[in-house]
C-alpha cells in the first residue's frame, strides 16, 4: 500500500500526526467534560485546540492519580511510578517535540508554541504526586497543592490567549497572572466543595480542612466568592478571543458557588436551562458576573 493510500488525500507525516494527537486530545473532553467543552466552543481557533490540549493532559494525570489506574490494580507506588513515567513523557516531548502518547505530545505542541515552562509543568505534577500519599493538608500543603493543581492550570491558558500564534507577543502583565491564579484557586475550591463527601469516603483525602482543622464552608465559600470577584476585574482584559469563553467558565463556578450556599448536601449541579443562559450570555459577549457578596453577621449580631 502506498503511502498515500495509507494517509489518504490529506496531511501526511508529522502533521497528520499533530492532527491525530489534536483530535485524541479533544475526545478526551468530549468524554470526561460536557461544561468544558461548551466553554471551548466559545474559544477562538487560533487558542481553542491549545487550551484543549492542556486540559486533556491535565485530565489523564488526574486519573492516574484518582480511581482508574487503582481499579486497574495499581498500588500506590504502582501509581507514582506510572505519574513520574508520564511527568518524564512530557518534560522530553517538550524539549524534543514528539512523544509516542498522543496526549503528551499535543501538549508538547502547545508548550513549544506557547511557551509554558517547567516553571508551570512541574509543580503541576507535583501536586498530582501529593494526591497518592497525603490524605490531609495544612494550610501551607494546601495552598502549594491548589498552586499546583489548578493556579498553573490557569497560567498555561494565560500563555495561550498572548502567545497562541502571536510571534511578537507581549507577556501578561501582573494583574492577569494575579487573575488567573485566582480564578483557578476559586474553581478548585468549588471542586472540592462539590466533591467534600466522595473525596473523604473513597479517597481518604481532605483538602479543605472542614473535616479534620473545623474550617467551615462559608469560610471557603467567602475565600471562593474573592477569588472570582478579583478574576471579574481582569477578565474584560484578556484578548476578544478568549475573553468569553473564561467569562462563561467564571459565570458558572459562580453559579455553582450560589447553589452551594444553598444545598449541603449531595454534588450541587447548575441546571441545564441555567447553564444554556450562561453560555449565550457569555457568546453575546456579556461581562462575567459579580458574585453576590455574603457578609458574616458582626458578633453579637442577631441571626
Amino acid at each position: 500500500m502506498s503511502r498515500s493510500a495509507r494517509h489518504g488525500s490529506g496531511a501526511t507525516g508529522l502533521s497528520l500526526y499533530d492532527r491525530t494527537a489534536e483530535a485524541a486530545s479533544a475526545e478526551v473532553i468530549r468524554q470526561y467534560s460536557t461544561s468544558f467543552g461548551l466553554a471551548s466552543r466559545l474559544l477562538g481557533p487560533r487558542v481553542r485546540t491549545h487550551v484543549r490540549n492542556i486540559y486533556a493532559l491535565v485530565r489523564i494525570a488526574d486519573e492516574v492519580v484518582d480511581g482508574p489506574a487503582r481499579s486497574a490494580g495499581l498500588t500506590d507506588n504502582d501509581i507514582r511510578i506510572t505519574l513520574d513515567a508520564l511527568e518524564h513523557d512530557t518534560t522530553r516531548a517538550v524539549a524534543t517535540g514528539f512523544s509516542t502518547n498522543l496526549i503528551v505530545h499535543a501538549f508538547a505542541r502547545t508548550a513549544r508554541e506557547c511557551l509554558i515552562t517547567a516553571e508551570l509543568v512541574e509543580p503541576f505534577f507535583a501536586s498530582m504526586r501529593t494526591d497518592i500519599f497525603t490524605g490531609a493538608h495544612s494550610e501551607e500543603s494546601r495552598a502549594d497543592y491548589i498552586y499546583g493543581s489548578a493556579e498553573v492550570v490557569g497560567l498555561m491558558c494565560l500563555q495561550v490567549f498572548f502567545h497562541a500564534n502571536r510571534p511578537r507577543a507581549s507577556e501578561p502583565d501582573d494583574a492577569l497572572v494575579a487573575g488567573a491564579r485566582r480564578l483557578g484557586a476559586a474553581f478548585q475550591n468549588v471542586n472540592f466543595l462539590r466533591d467534600l463527601g466522595h473525596d473523604s469516603s473513597a479517597l481518604g483525602r481532605d483538602y479543605l480542612g472542614i473535616t479534620s482543622t473545623g474550617r467551615s464552608r462559608v469560610d471557603v465559600l467567602d475565600d471562593i466568592d474573592a477569588d472570582l470577584a478579583a478574576a471579574t476585574a481582569v477578565i474584560p482584559r484578556l484578548p476578544s478571543d478568549s475573553r468569553r469563553a473564561v467569562s462563561a467558565a467564571h459565570d458558572l463556578f459562580a453559579a455553582l458557588s450560589g447553589r452551594l450556599r444553598e444545598e449541603s448536601t449531595g454534588r450541587v449541579r447548575v441546571p441545564d436551562a441555567v447553564k444554556a443562559g450562561i453560555f449565550a450570555r457569555a457568546a453575546l459577549g456579556g461581562s462575567p458576573r459579580h458574585p453576590h457578596p455574603h457578609p458574616h453577621p458582626h458578633p453579637g449580631a442577631s441571626a
